[in-house]
């Protein structure tokens, strides 16, 4: 089965290394200045973005950053308060029907229809686009089989389990052959087996010159797939890049991780009081969240030493990587 024709009509496929369109007329999605109120609530305040051909671009934020919103604006489900959008280079909202008739979706909750098979829930979605039955049901072998779903035309949606949902919803955004897949939230709710067999999926269709817009909540995911991506909070970006230019620019590049009950003498003392005692001198900063000291250091040597000889604690010395970079960002506040 051949992932290029899966793929976008437009653009070609992309070699390891190679550069992604930098030609904004070409660019499947172009937001200026968007903004949306709901009351006195500013949800969006002012989002630019421009998406590359070929390229995977990921929204990262916390919950009620306005990620869900920027998508809805983007794809014309949304009426934005201010600002521009090109979608496949048409304007949004004015021609959205339009524009979405060249796009993919694959929303946070799977809404196959339980009363079909896999196989009629394709042919019935590409109908929406237009397409002929029988150019449709060419395409549904190699949509399955892209799925890990072969053999599974007459499956009932109750009888799949809901790795096979996801990669079905995946396949079925596929059948209209779009320019620009957005996947809101893709892998939530998937065991570590449905997760890496759906990335797998995603990096054969990004190859093959598919323009992928993500958002998640998994930093893993984020880093694996994304050449680019910009972290939303307040309805605005807060910085925008690869992700290991993120990394690099704004977390120091390594981190000890404290925790434990800190023993001084014949006192048992928590790692709050070994952290304002000590993580100043020994890191160039820090913060203690729950029951962890997190330690952000260049050279750790001095602070791995000293936890050597402190009795109680214990640690974990890991590379910085994008997490740090979002909860440095955004605080490590829940939010709601």
């Amino acid at each position: 089965m051949s992932t290029a024709a899966l793929a976008s009509r437009k653009g070609g496929p992309r070699t390891e290394g190679s550069a992604v369109d930098t030609d904004h007329r070409g660019s499947p999605l172009v937001l200026r200045g968007v903004t949306k109120a709901y009351g006195d609530q500013r949800v969006v305040a002012g989002i630019d973005l421009t998406l590359r051909r070929g390229e995977c671009f990921t929204l990262l934020g916390p919950n009620g950053a306005g990620k869900t919103t920027t998508l809805r604006c983007a794809l014309g489900l949304t009426a934005p308060g201010g600002g521009t959008i090109r979608l496949a280079g048409l304007p949004v909202p004015e021609r959205a029907r339009e524009a979405r008739m060249r796009v993919g979706i694959v929303p946070q909750i799977d809404n196959l229809d339980p009363d079909f098979t896999c196989a009629e829930n394709l042919m019935v979605y590409g109908r929406y686009f237009g397409l002929r039955d029988a150019e449709i049901a060419a395409r549904i072998p190699e949509l399955l089989a892209f799925a890990g779903l072969e053999g599974r035309h007459e499956a009932r949606i109750q009888t799949l389990s809901g790795g096979m949902k996801r990669r079905l919803t995946l396949a079925r955004a596929l059948v209209n052959r779009p320019e620009l897949l957005v996947l809101d939230e893709p892998t939530t709710g998937l065991d570590p087996q449905a997760r890496h067999l759906i990335w797998d999926r995603l990096k054969q269709l990004i190859r093959s010159g598919t323009t992928v817009l993500l958002t998640t909540h998994f930093m893993d995911e984020a880093e694996r797939l994304s050449d680019r991506l910009a972290i939303l909070d307040g309805g605005r970006i807060l910085t925008e890049g690869a992700p290991r230019e993120l990394i690099a620019t704004h977390i120091e590049p390594q981190v000890v991780e404290v925790y434990g009950d800190w023993n001084e003498g014949s006192s048992a003392l928590g790692v709050e009081t070994w952290a304002a005692r000590h993580a100043a001198a020994l890191s160039q900063r820090h913060e203690v969240s729950g029951e962890t000291a997190f330690c952000y250091v260049t050279h750790p040597a001095p602070l791995l030493a000293h936890l050597a000889t402190q009795h109680g604690l214990r640690y974990l010395h890991r590379p910085a990587n994008l997490e740090d970079v979002f909860l440095k960002l955004t605080g490590r506040e829940l939010r709601d």
